[in-house]
C-alpha cells in the first residue's frame, strides 16, 4: 500500500489494513486524531427507488493517479499528517463497503474539514462509475 490512494478489486482493502499501514509511518506519532469515511451500498437510489446491488468500474490508471493526488494534496493542509483514499471496484450488495477515506492530523478540528474535502473531491474528480441495479430489474449508470 505504497500509494496514498487508488482503486482495488472488492475485498482487497479493509479499514484495518489502511490504519495498520498509516501507523507504520514515522510521523503518525504527531497525530492526535484519525478520522474516517466509509462509503456503503445503500438500499435506495438518490430518488428513493429500491436498489438490489451496485457495480463499480473505474478507469484504473487515471483513478489511481487522481485518488493519490487528492490524498497528497490534502496532506499539504495545515495540521494534516496523512491521508488515504481507496475505492473498491466490482459488484456490491446492500451494506457492503465501497470506499475508505482516512485522514490523520494533529487535532480533530483539522481532520474533519480535510476529510470532507477529500470525500467531495474523489466523488467529483476520480474516473469511477457506479451502475445501480433496481429491484424492478432496471439498471442505469448513476451520475453521483
Amino acid at each position: 500500500m505504497k500509494r496514498k490512494g487508488g482503486v482495488f478489486p472488492k475485498g482487497q482493502i479493509t479499514l484495518e489494513n489502511i490504519i495498520t499501514a498509516m501507523k507504520q509511518e514515522p510521523n503518525l506519532g504527531d497525530a492526535g486524531a484519525l478520522t474516517c469515511f466509509i462509503g456503503l451500498t445503500r438500499r435506495t437510489s438518490r430518488d428513493g427507488r429500491a436498489t438490489e446491488k451496485l457495480e463499480i468500474e473505474a478507469f484504473e490508471e487515471k483513478a489511481n493517479e487522481m485518488l493519490d493526488l487528492i490524498a497528497r494534496e490534502i496532506i499539504q493542509k495545515n495540521g494534516i499528517i496523512d491521508t488515504r483514499i481507496y475505492h473498491a471496484t466490482g459488484t456490491f450488495g446492500i451494506g457492503e463497503e465501497l470506499v475508505f477515506v482516512v485522514v490523520a492530523g494533529g487535532h480533530r478540528e483539522e481532520t474533519f474539514p480535510a476529510l470532507r474535502e477529500a470525500v467531495e473531491r474523489y466523488k467529483k474528480e476520480a474516473t469511477i462509475w457506479k451502475k445501480e441495479y433496481l429491484t424492478t430489474g432496471e439498471a442505469y449508470w448513476a451520475t453521483e
